[in-house]
């Protein structure tokens, strides 16, 4: 199979680790430096979260945001949950809830402070009915066959020699590659309204919360960046490779 030996394949995966192996590095170091400095208000990640509801643009009766539109859900408040594990923190929009890691929930620092923002920036996303959500989650349901099925029928298509095969499976393999491009819009725009919702708040005091804000969450970007840019090389190669079956 020849995507299993072509140097130009080995070169892309090369490209796609080093990508990773980067923003990895810079991610766990900027975690690493400024989950040490404590914000300036001196809150923990729960109690960040708490005060934005209340004293930012997502304050709606009574500090609990209303849902309906992207998500479909009836008006409800945001809860904020701890999860185990680190740098497992989400926003998941089914339950209403943003489920933070221990070391955010319960950590008054910088990167707490940071992280649990981008979340409650996903949550206005939602709130709002913000196009890009609305598009990216329309892929959703297409992602639990797509990457399998489009690896299946790439290499079935090159062992049978089934150029219309290998086209097919490129086709299946665009839809991951499409969401996984659509999420770097998604997840910049969580960073800005985060940031934005810790301005409004009055918590960016100090140049360290402003500076290790916007440095832990351009780090977080920059992973979804790498991954978007393996996907895309990907499937350049695959069709190059179909270009020339």
């Amino acid at each position: 199979m020849p995507f299993f030996i072509d140097p130009l394949y080995l070169v892309i995966a090369a490209i796609g680790f080093v990508l990773s192996a980067a923003t990895q590095a810079w991610l766990m170091s900027s975690f690493k430096k400024w989950s040490q400095v404590p914000n300036s208000h001196n809150m923990t990640g729960a109690q960040v979260g708490k005060y934005l509801l209340a004293n930012s643009s997502l304050a709606k009766v009574g500090g609990k945001p209303q849902f309906g539109g992207a998500d479909g859900k009836m008006p409800g408040e945001v809860r904020l949950e701890r999860v185990g594990g680190t740098l497992t923190d989400h926003y998941d929009p089914r339950a209403h809830t943003v489920r933070m890691s221990q070391p955010v929930a319960d950590t008054p620092s910088i990167v707490a402070m940071a992280v649990v923002a981008h979340e409650l920036g996903h949550v206005q996303q939602y709130e709002e009915g913000s196009g890009l959500i609305v598009m990216r989650n329309f892929l959703i349901p297409a992602l639990r066959f797509s990457p399998t099925l489009a690896y299946g029928l790439i290499m079935a298509g090159f062992v049978f020699q089934a150029t219309n095969m290998v086209w097919l499976g490129i086709l299946f393999f665009g839809v991951t590659v499409l969401f996984s491009v659509l999420t770097l819009p998604v997840e910049f725009d969580a960073s800005r309204r985060g940031m934005k919702l810790l301005e409004e708040a009055g918590m960016l005091k100090t140049e360290n919360d402003r500076k290790g804000s916007k440095q832990m969450l351009t780090a977080a970007a920059s992973t979804y960046v790498a991954a978007a840019t393996t996907s895309v090389l990907q499937l350049l190669y695959y069709i190059s490779l179909a270009r020339r079956s």
